[in-house]
Order: C-alpha cells, then structure tokens, then sequence
C-alpha cells in the first residue's frame, strides 16, 4: 500500500505529532508499506514532502492566493489577523499539496483538521482519507483568543476556527481519535456523526525509548535530592505556572526536592521571573530544549503534568514506558490515561494546591510512589504496544480502501 501521511504543520519538529508520524511510517514501512510524509517546512515557507525532498515555495502560490483572497472581496477575513493568516496559509498548503501531487496513493492520512479539509478539496475522489485528530484545535483557540490571540474580533476567530473542527472532522471517510473526551467534543460540540469516529490510543516505540534511557546528550545538574520533572512546550495552555505556584507551596512543606523543566516557548521567561519572585531560583532549573528525555526520566521520581488542556500527550506516555509516576491535571483526555492512585495522582486543573498536596504525597511515601509508578509501566506495556495501535490504523485503511469514498 502506498500511504501519504500528512500535516499542516512543520515537519520535521519538535512536537508529539510529528513523533506519531515518524513511528507510524517507520512501522508501516517494517510491514511492507511505502510511506511519503507532507507538511510544512523551513518555517512555513515551502510545502515539501520531506522524505523525497520534493517542495514547493509558498512565495510562488502566494500571488494566486491573494487574487482569489482579496480584501475588497473578502472583508470579513480581513476583520480578524489570525482568521486571514490562516486562510492563506491553508489556501497556499492545499495548492501545495496539488502540486506535489496525491494520484498516486492507495489512501492519505491527514492529522489535523487543516490537513484534512484541504486535502479533501484537492484529493482525487477514489483515494480515500483518513483522519487523526490529535486534540480540539478549536478548544486551544479558545483558550488563545482570551490571552495571546485577543482582539475586538475574537468571535470571528472562534467562529472559523469552531468551522474548522467540523469541517476538518467531517472531511475524512474515518476520523481516528485517541479518547472519548474528544470523540464526545466532536460529536456533542461539532455535530460530527458517531459513526464518523474510530476512538483507539496511539503506540509508541517502547523498546526504543527504553534503550535511549541510558544516552545522555549533556550532564544533568548535580543533586542528592528527590527530582520532579514536567517536559513539554512552555505555553500558556500547559499550566506550568500552576505547577511553580504549587512548588512555591511545598517549599514552605519541605526542602527535599528539585524540579526540572524542561522545554522552550514563550512563557520561559515569564516562568523565570514567577520562580525568582518565590524564591526557587535554586529549586526550580530550567534545563531548557533536550534531546535525552529519556534518560532524564530514569532520574526522575516523578513526572507533573498540570495542563489546561490536553489530548493524549506522548511526554505523558514516555514517563509510564520510564515507570516514573505522574500527577496530571483532570483535563481533557488525561484521566482516560491515569487512573487515580492506581498509576498516578489525578488534581483538578488550576489548581495549585492539589498539586503541592500530591508532589509532597509522593514524596512522603516512597513505597506508594514506587508502586504508583510499577503499575504506569505495567499499564504502557499494554496499552501503548505499537504493534496492536498500528493493526487497528491498517484495519481502518483497509475498511476505507475497500468501501471507497463512499462511506459517509
């Protein structure tokens, strides 16, 4: 079979998605399949498949889409910025990707819901598509417009973006979603049909994960202390503040604790000054971007993840192979993930004081914290096995291939 895996994003990056695509190929290809990857590339500025170097520059679609796009035309596009730097973009993705060319595969698989309402419009009708939605982009929009996106035309955006969600659900002849909470946010929220969805978890690459656990690319600070790691981009939207307000509470409980962040993003800065304001400029190290998460989760003794809002982070899924006990937030589709005092501790999110009153938990209880995180690993052995994720990705190619276009 011959299979496109396609993004609107930029590939490659750093980002739970492009790990997905990565590990979906290289197993699909293990298995006898050929497998072209699409997205962005070079910061937006061309289309490419980025496995046979094939690209466009977006600079050349650019003054086709702005005669088409225009202001006078199109005002209303034109009221809000992030609505018409989305349009262009994805105008200038979906022109790109009829320019590489889509006849030659026996099915495209789209993650995201850009991808997928733009590939639907340019995709030959007897080539199916297939769709997997990492999370609510309309909900992280939402989420945006009240901080970094807020403007007098806020309800535009979320208009568009809310289209999106249901366009881009709706476009593919199955939707693949890792959790009921966003099979329930597509259906009840977006009106995308039940029928439309397939609801089974990702895989991951446990044995390579595990090896890697022993390859360091630089020392770690040195410490003697009990360590708590969070690993992710530093958003808004992860609640990493959350997390130093809390650890500004348990260092008035306790000083045997050091926590390691890790990861960039616009909210570093702002994190640093929060930290240095409670005094944890020696308890809290930002170790900034790292290429050995593993093996900074054999050290760690817990894992924080206090997220406003997430799908089915893979950081999450790498400290359950590492068999480091978590504590999440009760957000999105995290409790499908962590089962209360079974394989992590489970806190209302926002809520820093749940979060000490975990952290100092575990900390306290060396025999509960051990237990919780051989329960994690126990629970990744199974749930996360790639073998099984990818058989059911094969079945939905197959059942799609073999019924055509015509399953809605």
């Amino acid at each position: 079979m011959k299979i496109l895996l396609a993004t609107y994003w930029d590939i490659p990056h750093v980002g739970g998605v492009w790990t997905y695509m990565v590990q979906l190929r290289e197993k699909l290809e293990s298995l006898g399949h050929e497998v072209d990857l699409l997205g962005y590339g070079k910061e937006n500025k061309i289309v490419h498949v980025v496995n046979e170097n094939r690209s466009i520059e977006k600079s050349q679609l650019l003054p086709l889409i702005n005669t088409i796009m225009s202001k006078d035309q199109f005002p209303e596009i034109f009221a809000n910025q992030l609505v018409s730097y989305t349009e262009q973009q994805r105008y200038a993705y979906e022109m790109g990707a009829a320019y590489l060319g889509l006849e030659k595969y026996d099915v495209v698989h789209a993650q995201d819901i850009i991808s997928s309402s733009s590939i639907k419009r340019v995709l030959p009708k007897n080539i199916p598509l297939v769709t997997t939605l990492h999370g609510s982009v309309a909900h992280e929009i939402r989420a945006q417009l009240k901080t970094i996106h807020r403007s007098s035309t806020s309800y535009l955006a979320r208009a568009y973006y809310d289209h999106l969600e249901q366009t881009g659900a709706i476009s593919a002849d199955k939707t693949i979603v890792a959790n009921e909470w966003l099979k329930n946010v597509l259906t009840e929220e977006f009106s995308v049909p039940a029928g439309q969805i397939e609801v089974f978890q990702y895989g991951y690459d446990i044995n390579g994960f595990l090896e890697r656990m022993n390859t360091q690319t630089s020392e770690p600070p040195a410490t003697d202390k009990k360590v708590i790691l969070f690993t992710g981009r530093l958003t808004e939207i992860k609640g990493v503040h959350d997390l130093v307000n809390a650890l500004g509470q348990l260092k008035n409980i306790r000083n045997d604790w050091v926590c390691w962040i890790v990861g960039e993003g616009e909210k570093l800065a702002p994190l640093r000054i929060q930290s240095r304001e409670l005094g944890l400029e020696d308890d809290v190290i930002f170790l900034k971007k790292r290429d050995d998460i593993p093996y900074l989760l054999s050290l760690a003794d817990m894992y924080v993840l206090p997220s406003l809002l997430e799908n089915q982070p893979l950081s999450l899924i790498e400290s359950q192979i590492a068999g480091v006990p978590a504590i999440v937030s009760d957000t999105g589709g995290l409790p499908e993930m962590v089962e209360h005092e079974v394989t992590g501790l489970v806190a209302p999110k926002g809520d820093p004081e749940a979060l000490c009153s975990h952290m100092d938990r575990l900390l306290d209880d060396d025999d509960f914290r051990s237990k919780l995180g051989s329960n994690a690993k126990e629970f990744a052995k199974k749930h996360w096995d790639m073998d099984q994720a990818v058989s059911k990705v094969l079945n939905v190619y197959e059942n799609v291939t073999e019924t055509g276009s015509d399953v809605k």
